[in-house]
């Protein structure tokens, strides 16, 4: 008789990550249709497993003062109490207000990705958020502090070897407040983590789904994004 297994079931959703990372490596020649297939790979993911509350999208972000972020690969955002700025087709927009974290997928992690990586988690960091009040039940709760949005790198592999190592470390911690990375998973490799001025290593064979649970704890950790002020983006119509 078969039994229901969560190490089977856990160790099937990293091993399917996993394979899809390397076909979209192996099939595409193209190296923009290569780096999209990687990003739909991961959005997959997200919105497969992540709670309703949190939706993943490849996006822009905006804030009430007319700035925009660099484009991102992997958003994860909130999509019930803050709409979209704009949405047409492939192109979209969202607040500030509502993003929770951003990353960015690349097949292999090196200097120049983490670059990136560290340059795109600065462009949304430096963006405005507002907070608007709120009724809770018959009271009206002032506006919350916007919390701390997480930013990372996803990837098939890392070029570094050992993976994760000295070179790797000291790239994370050199990073500014607005540009440091939170995580990041190697799916071939296993995932990290920043504590403080530490860079914890997890190892694990079933890396993508370890990660997977490790995001879901950071997020539960930020709770509720702020209500947004439609006001504060409505000024802006002609």
């Amino acid at each position: 008789m078969t039994h229901w297994s969560l190490p089977t079931l856990f160790e099937g959703v990293h091993e399917k990550v996993h394979a899809e990372l390397e076909l979209a490596r192996r099939a595409y020649a193209h190296p923009t249709t290569k780096g999209d297939a990687s990003e739909d790979v991961w959005l997959h993911l997200f919105n497969t497993y992540l709670p309703r509350r949190y939706r993943a999208a490849k996006a822009f972000i905006a804030d009430s003062n007319n700035e925009f972020s660099l484009q991102l690969d992997v958003v994860i955002f909130d999509e019930l109490y803050t709409p979209p700025v704009f949405a047409m087709g492939a192109v979209t927009i969202i607040p500030a207000e509502s993003v929770y974290a951003v990353f960015e997928a690349k097949q292999t992690a090196n200097a120049d990705n983490l670059r990136q990586a560290h340059e795109k988690a600065a462009s949304v960091r430096r963006l405005h958020r507002t907070s608007a009040p709120f009724i809770n039940g018959s009271a009206q709760t002032p506006g919350k502090v916007p919390q701390p949005i997480l930013a990372g790198l996803l990837t098939l592999e890392s070029d570094w070897k050992p993976e994760f190592g000295e070179p790797l470390k000291n790239l994370l911690l050199a990073a500014g407040a607005d540009s440091s990375l939170d995580m990041g998973c190697f799916a071939s490799n296993g995932f990290f983590v920043r504590d403080g001025d530490a860079i914890l290593i997890n190892d694990k064979s079933t890396a993508a789904t370890a990660f997977l649970f490790e995001l879901i704890a950071r997020l539960q950790a930020l709770g509720t994004v702020p209500a947004l002020d439609a006001r504060a983006y409505a000024r802006w119509l002609t």
